[in-house]
């Protein structure tokens, strides 16, 4: 900051001897520090909550003047410039709805056990009864005969049931 303050170097001259990409974070800071002093700079240790109203007047002051985030920063009074910037693009998406304050992180648990009764179970008729135990029973033998198999001979088995890698390569060896 000293370095601009005193003129030793310009914003662009700052930029490239701290290893910014670009200069305009110097500027803002400078413009920050000349409102509202070493204040400006602080990173504010707990977040600051705005209300509904006060993000409304925000964004309707920054459209009725056409000032930049920066200005409208100035202005109110706040810190961080890209905050208004997400309050502009939450309401454009959803408009007053968007700009109230949600929960934020993972909800608490409950001490109530959830309930599974979403959907009531459909009662099957006795022909639909017994076409699903047929299908059970069918799995069942199927599952048994490979069961089955396997115990008996595990390594004709495995080798059956292998899975076969197939290479797209039409690639030759170059010996």
């Amino acid at each position: 900051m000293n370095e601009y303050l005193n003129g030793w170097l310009s914003y662009d001259r700052l930029a490239e001897k701290h290893g910014i990409p670009s200069s305009t974070p110097i500027k803002q800071w400078v413009r920050m520090w000349k409102v509202f002093g070493n204040n400006g700079l602080r990173k504010k240790q707990s977040k600051q909550v705005y209300s509904v109203q006060f993000k409304v007047d925000v964004l309707h002051f920054m459209k009725r003047t056409g000032a930049s985030y920066q200005e409208t920063a100035i202005q109110f009074e706040v810190n961080e410039p890209s905050i208004i910037a997400r309050w502009n693009r939450e309401f454009l998406a959803e408009g007053v709805k968007g700009l109230e304050e949600r929960a934020k992180g993972r909800p608490s648990m409950s001490k109530k056990p959830k309930q599974n009764s979403d959907k009531p179970e459909k009662a099957l008729s006795r022909e639909e009864q017994l076409e699903r135990e047929n299908e059970l029973l069918r799995l069942e033998v199927a599952y048994l005969k490979k069961l089955k198999a396997f115990q008996e001979n595990p390594d004709a088995f495995l080798e059956k049931h292998k899975p076969r890698w197939r290479s797209n390569s039409t690639k030759k060896d170059s010996d």
